[in-house]
């Protein structure tokens, strides 16, 4: 391991790793894995959860390691704001990430079905292909190949879902403020409340998604609704269980007494990865449940 200093001038460089390459391996059986199942290979499933727990192992060996390096000290001032830009980057990439899946739905609900409905300059396309389509939202595709299908209210379980976030997010700054205070078992409470709350979460995104296919016949099938509905609704969701394994990461690491007042950047991180969450949940419940 190179040596540690807090020189400005002395950038810390980490020896060589094998992590980087366990981790390729396993993505690529895990990605490779779910292509070659869904063609109905029956081996692919398997590659796909040998990838998934090859991965894993990376994720613990390489964080470990981070985690023993930052203990250590071996980070000073500089590596410290090359993390923070790392994040913020990472942060940006998802905001665009998601900008265009909403862009995607905005295509959709105000361009694409208007052009078919006979709108503007795209009018001899409604005529000569569906001259009976109507631009409604949502819709079920013309003629209806979508099937018929109900929405899924808003002010049901995905207001409660709102009200879910938005309390996790003030849970979370409760627990930064704890930290940054240095009381270690008040960050704990805070960090296990928030963790709580993502779980409580996605309990209730999965009753949501039964519901919906069970009893509003709403699927990956119901037309451009069902396909941009469970598009953005299970990328967040996907979203939401990452920040609640790292969050739940942090809370092992508070309860550990790994991070002081001026040094807990693993936790900032964390939590502007979880109000970026909350902050993306607010838009869909506006643009997907209730415009």
């Amino acid at each position: 391991m190179a040596h540690a200093s807090h020189d400005k001038e002395v950038y810390f460089v980490p020896e060589p790793s094998y992590w980087p390459i366990v981790g390729s391996i396993g993505l690529f059986l895990l990605v490779g894995g779910v292509s070659v199942g869904l063609n109905n290979i029956s081996w692919g499933y398997y590659a796909s959860l040998l990838g998934l727990a090859i991965f894993v192992v990376m994720l613990f060996g390489w964080f470990g390691a981070v985690i023993r390096e930052s203990l250590a000290d071996m980070y000073n001032a500089q590596v410290d704001r090359t993390f923070r830009w790392a994040m913020a980057w990472f942060i940006f990439s998802e905001v665009m990430f998601f900008a265009a899946f909403f862009g995607a739905l905005f295509y959709a609900r105000m361009l694409a079905i208007q052009w078919l409905s006979g709108a503007g300059a795209e009018s001899m396309t409604h005529l000569l292909l569906w001259p009976n389509f109507e631009a409604t939202w949502p819709t079920n595709g013309p003629d209806a190949l979508g099937g018929q299908f109900s929405t899924v209210g808003a002010w049901g379980l995905p207001a409660i879902n709102t009200a879910i976030l938005l309390t996790s997010s003030w849970t979370v700054t409760l627990a930064h403020h704890a930290v940054r205070a240095g009381h270690q078992a008040r960050t704990s409470l805070w960090l296990a409340i928030t963790v709580a709350l993502g779980i409580g979460f996605l309990v209730l995104q999965a009753e949501e998604y039964v519901h919906a296919y069970e009893h509003l016949n709403l699927t990956l099938e119901s037309g451009i609704y069902g396909s941009t509905f469970y598009m953005l609704t299970g990328f967040h969701g996907a979203h939401v269980t990452l920040g609640t394994i790292m969050l739940t990461v942090m809370l092992f690491r508070s309860l550990k007494g790994h991070f002081r007042p001026e040094r807990h950047f693993a936790f900032e991180a964390t939590a502007w990865y979880w109000h970026f969450v909350d902050v993306v949940w607010l838009g869909l419940f506006i643009f997907v449940y209730i415009l």
